[in-house]
């Protein structure tokens, strides 16, 4: 059907005016163009007027660009709503594209795939067994800032999107900080739909090998003891062997080890500020398919396209198996304590891949003359390749039986409620047993990214104490009322996860001390301090012997006893969040 459609498209240029419902990619003879803004909201447009009863276009909340993010869903029978959806046994197959337009093959294919899945007989059976819902363009304001150069190693089309959106936010590290307003409308739809399979489009840079498409697919240990075999023992091998029948060969996405592939690849470890990896705290299994850029726009198109059919045919496939792995997940979940908020890929490879490369070399740089890399097209090699594809987690948590939040922190509270989580706020004061953190130390990094600066290798001070919070201005976040967002709920509260709150700056007032003393002042006092409290004096004059340069400097023993006195401002570096451990109120 798709390459019908190409020939048809190429053969009406020279004739009568384009057929209704073909896209500017179809029109255009050499297939190298990528449809605009306009353009490819006027087509969906045109197809939901077309097919009123098996598709519905909405609009779905604001972007920073001032246009609207907007929500394609296909079904066979007009059920729209996912409740109804799945109700009739129906996966949700949820398929973003253009977070970064410069990469815009997934535009075009899914504006074909939806034409051909409403009008093609033999597509349209697949929407009596799955519902599609599609974001035709995410990043619409970077999708609205058209160029040609930006993208100076692709090859075509010949004028995309910037990968930047209105902020100069790159999107795909925006799915947990949610600073913009795409992120916001996109969590509200993500919410509301749950999907079981998420896949968002991309283009790959880096080294030159044999495929047009490879495949970053969610790490199979987040997603627990059931989901996470499926992924890999089911979902994907049909994958692969789908595209195979295609005539598209696909591999992991290539991240290697050294200078090049054949060091062997290694898995590409998203965390949630990603949009898959996101996804993967909502037991949602996440692709990121990435066509190569070295390859011409029409095959990434095309190869685009056919994996995106090939979801369907799967996930339409395996319906009852995916439906019943995920509600296994959800299952576990709730009763889930032990949480894991930081991973890395083990040192030791899972096994080996056939790798279809090319073989590389050096030659002098004509700018620099020093030698420089280069892979050889003439050379061309299949080989086995170290594949390091199993994950480990490095930071794990034992969950609170709730959190509590005081309502000073809007943004969070905003945040949390936008992504599901359950909040209430207290009716009278409670105390009992608690935790709370105190930042010990913490890395934060030399320049801004994405609009923060953003802090890792968190040590904390973990106290144990009854704590007490008052009716007015405090949330209540209790774990076992959460759902699907328990698990999004203690990585972004717990402040070592890698893409927590406090990792994103969230909390980064409580890191400036607002009070001090003055030192000539604060003298004779520290040493009555010392008078009253011989125990103290007596860690002084320990950390004094263990540290000369502590023993050396009389502004920092006067720092530290300022420190272990009753004068220190309480709430310096003291994590604002309170772990309840007690039991919940009512």
């Amino acid at each position: 059907m798709f390459l019908a459609s190409l020939l048809l498209a190429a053969s009406l240029l020279t004739s009568a005016p384009a057929p209704p419902l073909t896209t500017p990619f179809e029109r255009d003879p050499q297939h190298n163009t990528t449809a605009t803004y306009a353009e490819c909201i006027g087509f969906y447009k045109e197809l939901a007027a077309a097919y009123p009863t098996t598709m519905q276009l909405h609009e779905a909340g604001p972007t920073d660009s001032g246009q609207p993010l907007h929500e394609v869903v296909l079904s066979a029978d007009g059920t729209f709503e996912p409740g109804a959806s799945r109700a009739k046994g129906r996966p949700i197959l949820f398929i973003q594209n253009g977070i970064h337009p410069g990469e815009p093959e997934g535009i075009d294919a899914s504006m074909l795939l939806a034409r051909d899945l409403l009008r093609d007989k033999k597509y349209r059976a697949l929407l009596q067994k799955i519902t599609v819902v599609i974001i035709p363009a995410y990043n619409i304001d970077g999708m609205l800032n058209r160029n040609s150069t930006t993208r100076v190693n692709q090859n075509g089309p010949a004028a995309y999107g910037f990968r930047g959106n209105a902020r100069h936010l790159d999107l795909n590290r925006d799915f947990v900080k949610q600073d913009s307003r795409n992120a916001r409308s996109f969590a509200a739809l993500f919410q509301k739909w749950r999907p079981e399979i998420f896949v968002d489009t991309h283009t790959s840079n880096g080294a030159d090998y044999q495929y047009t498409i490879t495949l970053i697919p969610t790490q199979a240990e987040k997603l627990g003891p059931v989901l996470g075999p499926y992924l890999k023992d089911q979902l994907l091998p049909a994958l692969y062997k789908g595209m195979d029948q295609k005539h598209w060969p696909m591999t992991p996405y290539v991240d290697f080890e050294g200078e090049t592939p054949e060091s062997g690849l290694r898995a590409f470890l998203e965390s949630p500020r990603y949009s898959t990896g996101y996804a993967a705290l909502f037991n949602s299994i996440g692709f990121m398919p990435e066509t190569h850029m070295l390859k011409a726009f029409a095959p990434r198109v095309r190869a685009t396209y056919d994996l995106l059919l090939t979801y369907a045919q799967t996930v339409a496939s395996q319906a009852p198996t995916l439906l019943a792995a995920r509600a296994a997940a959800d299952a576990a979940l709730a009763t889930q304590t032990q949480f894991p908020l930081a991973w890395a890929i083990n040192e030791q490879p899972s096994g080996t891949v056939q790798f279809r490369g090319y073989e590389a070399g050096h030659k002098l740089s004509a700018v620099s003359g020093q030698p420089r890399l280069y892979y050889d097209r003439a050379r061309p090699y299949v080989r086995p390749v170290k594949f390091y594809n199993d994950a480990h987690a490095t930071v794990e948590v034992t969950a609170p039986h709730a959190y509590l939040i005081p309502a000073a922190w809007g943004e969070v509270i905003d945040n949390l409620r936008r992504n599901g989580v359950v909040l209430r706020l207290l009716a009278q004061s409670v105390s009992g047993p608690a935790e709370t953190y105190t930042m010990e130390d913490y890395k934060t990094g030399p320049r801004p990214y994405e609009g923060h600066y953003l802090h890792s290798q968190v040590k904390l001070k973990t106290t144990s104490e009854p704590q007490a919070a008052p009716a007015a201005g405090t949330y209540l976040a209790v774990l076992a009322e959460q759902g699907p967002a328990k698990r999004y709920l203690v990585e972004a509260m717990e402040p070592q996860a890698t893409d927590s709150f406090f990792a994103w700056g969230f909390f980064d007032s409580v890191l400036q001390q607002k009070e001090h003393y003055s030192d000539y002042v604060f003298e004779d006092l520290a040493a009555e301090f010392l008078t009253k409290n011989p125990a103290v004096r007596q860690q002084l004059e320990a950390q004094k012997k263990a540290d000369p340069a502590f023993a050396a400097s009389g502004p920092a023993q006067l720092e530290w006893v300022y420190q272990h006195s009753p004068y220190a401002e309480a709430g310096y570096r003291r994590y604002p969040v309170v772990r309840w451990l007690g039991a919940v109120p009512k």
